[in-house]
């Protein structure tokens, strides 16, 4: 399952649409079947709730009434917020935004030959992917320039979801969401977080000053999640050198290059659990009242009932079913815009650097949630 959970998962679906999974002091349902996936994403008997994150840290009495996030809200209390921060992420947003996106882009790549090693290799994942996205959040939402440096440091944290780094670093999240929300009243701006502190402010029963805190500090985090996305996609790309060859070759192909990559390589193996209200039969299975269960984006993503030859990488196939980012009521908001991204991400590293190709051996992080690497160490061999 850590090694090779596609594999593993592949093995899995083919004997049910639903598997138990049990780890150390936990165990849950994994629906492994595309078409049962989808159900349990939409099905309302199944919500999710405080338990849905497991690892809840200990954190200052102050930082306690920022913790309950849109994740664990369900119908009503969750669409009021959802349609609150809904239309800075739509596809339209997310194309306009696209020249200030490409911008961040280049001024990255210009500077990975300042992070080159005696060797003449450079890690991607430490010095593009992981910091291009939460510049492009921190654009977005209005975050300054000089904040950016330290909202990183603690993303990472956050985003590694264990630990004491990541224990530590929420007290930090919170007053630098503090932060943003009071300059975003007194020196609002063209961004996201101006909008919601001026809705804030006109209709507080719309949005509380606690939502709005707790809203700033989860969206400029959950901006983070196109980094293992690059990664894995540069990673995908050097693996397979005539996809890459016919991808230089018809740039026109990303948008189709991006789904294709979420659905092979994508960094999501699992959705945060949902917890059933009654007995729910999800395949013939029966889940008893109050259990967690998961959609396997790493099983649905492969199913054969779906997608043609699932074990193939094609840039050329058309994956729109793909479960990357969820579906249903949860479904990622921020998907339009790490489209966007990872494909301006990709198209401007693959044009600048003609030659790139890794450098050694790629590493995965053995995490049973994430599909991620540990490093993606590449030699750079610039146009011309």
């Amino acid at each position: 399952m850590l090694a090779d959970p596609f594999t593993a998962f592949t093995e899995a679906r083919e004997q049910s649409p639903v598997a138990r999974l049990v780890a150390p002091g936990y165990a849950f349902w994994a629906v492994t079947r595309h078409e049962e996936a989808r159900a349990l994403l939409t099905d309302p008997r199944l919500r999710t709730n405080e338990n849905t994150f497991m690892l809840r840290p200990d954190v200052p009495e102050h930082c306690l009434k920022y913790m309950r996030t849109m994740s664990e809200m369900n119908g009503a209390e969750h669409l009021r917020l959802r349609r609150l921060v809904a239309p800075a992420f739509t596809p339209r947003k997310a194309a306009e935004f696209a020249p200030r996106i490409e911008r961040i882009v280049e001024g990255l790549l210009d500077e990975l030959t300042e992070h080159l090693a005696e060797d003449g290799t450079v890690d991607l994942l430490a010095h593009f992917a992981r910091p291009m996205p939460m510049e492009v959040i921190c654009e977005l939402a209005g975050i300054p320039a000089v904040d950016r440096t330290r909202w990183r440091e603690m993303g990472a944290a956050v985003a590694a979801g264990h630990g004491d780094k990541y224990r530590d670093a929420i007290p930090g999240v919170m007053e630098g969401a503090e932060a943003a929300v009071a300059r975003g009243r007194t020196a609002p701006g063209d961004d996201l977080i101006s909008e919601l502190a001026r809705i804030q402010q006109e209709d507080g029963d719309r949005l509380s000053e606690d939502e709005l805190v707790t809203l700033v500090w989860t969206l400029v985090v959950a901006g983070q999640t196109p980094t293992n996305l690059i990664a894995n996609a540069v990673a995908a790309l050097l693996g397979h050198r005539e996809q890459l060859a016919g991808l230089r070759a018809d740039p026109a192909l990303m948008p189709r290059a991006v789904e294709e990559l979420m659905r092979w390589c994508g960094p999501q193996l699992l959705t945060f659990p949902r917890f059933a209200t009654e007995d729910v039969e999800i395949g013939g299975v029966l889940v008893p009242k109050g259990e967690p269960v998961v959609a396997s984006i790493a099983s649905a993503n492969r199913d054969p009932r779906v997608f043609d030859e699932p074990g193939r990488f094609d840039l050329r196939r058309e994956a729109s079913g793909q479960l990357g980012f969820a579906h249903g009521a949860h479904f990622c908001a921020g998907a339009p815009l790490a489209r966007v991204q990872t494909g301006i991400a990709l198209d401007a590293l693959l044009r600048r650097f003609p030659g790139l190709s890794p450098a050694g051996e790629l590493r995965q992080t053995r995490d049973p949630g994430t599909w991620r690497l540990s490093a993606l160490p590449v030699l750079l061999r610039p146009a011309g």
